[in-house]
C-alpha cells in the first residue's frame, strides 16, 4: 500500500517579514521539519501575510478549499495588539481542540516562562485541521517535536504526535511519520500496515 498524499498550508503571519523588513524563517522551518518528519508525499501551499484579522480568516478558508487536510501557522499568538491569529483562527472554527493549546503552552514553559502569554490555539474546519504554532524557528521544532534526553527517551510528547490520529477522525488522509523524528500515536484499531 503506498503512501497517501497530503496537501499542507502553512501562514507565516507577520507584518514585518510580510512587508520584506525582514526575512521569513517561519515558513522554512515548517517545510523542512514537516519533511523530516513524514513519510506521505507532500504539496505544500504556502502563505507569507501581516497581521490583519480578517486577512487571516480568508487565508485559512482558501486553504481549506483548496483540500489542505492540515494547515498550520507560525507568529501572531502573543498578548499584542497586532497579535490576532486565535482571533482569526477562531473565527473559522467548526470545532475547538483544546488540547493542543494546553499541550504547546507546557512544552514552551520548559524553556521560557514568557510561554504562559502564547494563546495557541487548534480548530478543525471541514476536514482540516488548523493548528497555530509559536512564530521562532527552534520553539516551532520544540513544539511539534517535544523533548527528548540525551538517550533520545521522550520525556514531554510534542503536539504532532496526535495530528496524524485527528486527520484521521476527520477524514483526511492517513499521515505516517518518521518515528525517529516523532511517533504518531494511534490506537491499535486505527493502525493500518506500514507502507510499502
Amino acid at each position: 500500500m503506498a503512501h497517501e498524499p497530503a496537501r499542507i498550508g502553512l501562514v507565516s503571519i507577520s507584518d514585518r517579514a510580510s512587508a520584506g523588513v525582514y526575512e521569513d524563517k517561519g515558513l522554512p522551518a515548517l517545510r523542512d521539519w514537516l519533511a523530516r518528519a513524514l513519510q506521505n508525499p507532500l504539496t505544500f501551499d504556502e502563505r507569507l501575510i501581516p497581521d490583519e484579522q480578517a486577512g487571516i480568516s480568508a487565508t485559512l478558508i482558501e486553504l481549506v478549499e483548496a483540500g489542505c487536510s492540515l494547515v498550520l501557522t507560525t507568529g501572531g499568538t502573543g498578548p499584542a495588539p497586532r497579535d490576532v491569529t486565535p482571533e482569526a483562527t477562531l473565527a473559522v472554527a467548526e470545532k475547538e481542540l483544546p488540547g493542543f493549546g494546553e499541550q504547546m503552552r507546557q512544552i514552551g514553559l520548559r524553556f521560557v516562562p514568557t510561554s504562559i502569554l502564547s494563546r495557541q490555539v487548534a480548530v478543525v474546519r471541514g476536514r482540516c485541521l488548523i493548528v497555530n504554532l509559536p512564530g521562532q524557528p527552534k520553539a516551532i521544532q520544540e513544539t511539534l517535536e517535544g523533548l527528548k534526553n540525551a538517550e533520545g527517551q521522550q520525556l514531554v510528547p510534542g503536539i504532532f504526535a496526535a495530528v496524524p490520529y485527528c486527520i484521521d477522525l476527520i477524514g483526511g488522509p492517513y499521515l505516517q511519520t518518521h518515528d525517529a523524528v516523532c511517533a504518531a500515536f494511534r490506537p491499535k484499531s486505527a493502525r493500518r500496515p506500514p507502507a510499502g
